[in-house]
């Protein structure tokens, strides 16, 4: 072969290649997330991706969108900003991703905020599981309800039994901190009392001193601003002294690992806030199908946080089989519309005036036969 006709081979190869590649880019939309997989927290992350996959692996299968086939790309951020940054950066710059979704924590989510990468890009932050502040940018776009709203309707069902003595527990971190100032001022403002005040650290004999010290102040009811880890460990330590006082937590608790680690006792008389409907029955048809999708395509069992990645991925693409502009705007396109849509029994509205999509809270209850909604 002469080095003539190798170099013109080898150049219709390189033209197929390239061919081929820019094909499937255009059939197919990249959906990027750097959220946590392996902190001693990670169980939250991985349940959530789970379930964004579990929708994903079935629309796939049924055809796509509008003809397209969705990449799911996810990196884990190991929960640190500025590994979440690097991911990012690597997920808009080197797989050219169409959408980006949210990972867990406050400072992970402000760190993607912040990134030059993120700021000269077009995309939206969508569906960030952020449990303590609110993040003040036109460039995010929450599913769930706010951290505000789950407190609210905690207090709501406190309220309903006569309960206006409250306890806090706080973990030592910034955002927590912030979390309960703000939390004291909506207690003034409701005419509940605040009993006392606990602060979950990494110094175990300081912390059941903290539980032993609000227990002694009788509260109704205590809330909890903390971690899945660090309310274990206040749990353990606070039902020593206080059996039966109801303990209420937000959605970013994963319930089994909580129940692990605290044990089946300590988590009796607890509640937590949900923003999505029981996980594990098929009462609304999205319930229904994620139950199906997640015994066809996981080995995992179903969770509210499975059932919320599931959701979330449904309404991205609802709203990308919407947009009339670009399969690359339509997150730009449901922020500046008046709109409701169907995920099949739990409905989200977009609104110019708000950055979250869905309003939907319940309740579960840890009673001795397990988890009730």
């Amino acid at each position: 072969m002469t080095l003539l006709r190798f170099f013109s081979i080898a150049s219709a190869a390189f033209l197929m290649s390239t061919s081929v590649y820019a094909a499937d880019d255009a059939n197919t939309i990249v959906i990027g997330q750097a959220i946590d997989l392996s902190s001693p927290n990670a169980s939250i992350g991985r349940d959530y991706v789970a379930g964004i996959k579990t929708y994903f692996d079935a629309l796939n299968a049924a055809g796509g969108i509008n003809g397209k086939r969705i990449r799911y790309v996810v990196r884990d951020d190991q929960a640190v900003p500025a590994v979440a940054v690097k991911v990012v950066n690597e997920l808009i710059e080197r797989d050219q991703i169409d959408y980006l979704l949210g990972g867990v924590g406050d400072n992970v989510a402000q760190a993607v905020l912040n990134a030059p990468s993120f700021k000269r890009s077009n995309l939206i932050l969508f569906a960030p599981l952020v449990d303590a502040i609110e993040l003040n940018s036109n460039r995010v776009l929450f599913w769930r309800p706010s951290y505000l709203q789950e407190v609210r309707h905690i207090f709501s069902h406190f309220s309903q039994l006569g309960m206006t003595d409250v306890g806090i527990v706080y973990q030592d971190v910034p955002s927590a901190q912030q979390a309960f100032r703000n939390l004291s001022t909506e207690l003034r403002g409701r005419g509940l009392k605040l009993t006392g005040s606990a602060k979950i650290g990494n110094n175990e004999k300081q912390n059941a001193q903290e539980a032993t010290q609000l227990a002694a102040t009788k509260p109704g009811f205590v809330i909890v601003i903390a971690d899945t880890i660090s309310t274990a460990l206040f749990l353990k330590e606070f039902r020593k002294y206080a059996a039966q006082t109801f303990v209420a937590g937000t959605s970013l608790i994963n319930l089994e690992t909580l129940r692990e680690l605290a044990g089946p006792r300590a988590v009796e008389w607890t509640v937590f806030s949900q923003v999505v409907p029981n996980p594990n029955t098929g009462k609304s048809s999205i319930q229904l199908e994620h139950l199906n999708m997640m015994k066809k395509y996981r080995d995992e069992p179903p969770s509210s946080l499975t059932l919320e990645g599931f959701t979330v991925a449904k309404a991205l693409a609802k709203a990308i089989q919407r947009s009339k502009r670009s399969s690359r705007t339509a997150l730009q396109e449901l922020m500046s519309q008046d709109t409701n849509i169907d995920l099949g029994g739990l409905s989200i509205n977009a609104s110019p005036s708000s950055n979250h999509l869905s309003n939907y809270l319940d309740i579960a209850l840890f009673k001795k036969s397990g988890l009730v909604f």
